[in-house]
């Protein structure tokens, strides 16, 4: 399966609980994160939690606009709480495999399933269940980088 997709949204969280701001571009830092995101920083709320993938999430604008469709639910992509937004990107097809978005290259790790506390900070009562099995990818950056609204999005 060959395909290329695009980097529609960067959001950042500077603490825990802390609003999504858009940026235009993030430094994604190697082995940590994106610089000024509360898990780049590790004061992520499940920063401490075992497991990797916490360096950034991505989630696919079409999940948000099928949630939409479905089930009539408006998720603005700073909600989602995911830092990366994507187009045309099958996500949960990259768990265990490299990808480049721009000159960054991430690993997916697994999938990021939405949880209650997604759901409790995005105000969206039933968001978790609609999202099911399309909240996105925890992913880990391998080798860093500039990221830039706009960036092509590749398999490695």
């Amino acid at each position: 399966m060959s395909w290329t997709g695009r980097l529609t949204g960067i959001y950042i969280a500077r603490e825990a609980k802390g609003a999504l701001e858009p940026a235009a571009v993030a430094t994604a830092v190697e082995g940590k994160g994106l610089e000024g995101d509360r898990y780049g920083s590790g004061a992520g709320t499940f920063s401490t939690w075992p497991g990797g993938g916490r360096h950034v999430t991505l989630i696919e604008e079409e999940a948000l606009e099928a949630i939409a469709r479905e089930s009539k639910m408006e998720l603005p992509p700073a909600s989602a709480r995911r830092n990366l937004t994507t187009r045309g990107v099958p996500l949960n097809h990259l768990v265990g495999k490299r990808f480049r978005v721009g000159n960054v290259m991430l690993t997916g790790i697994r999938l990021c399933e939405p949880c209650e506390h997604m759901e409790g900070l995005s105000g969206v009562p039933g968001v978790r269940a609609a999202l099911l099995h399309r909240g996105g990818l925890r992913a880990e950056i391998v080798s860093g980088g500039v990221l830039r609204v706009g960036d092509e999005i590749s398999e490695a």
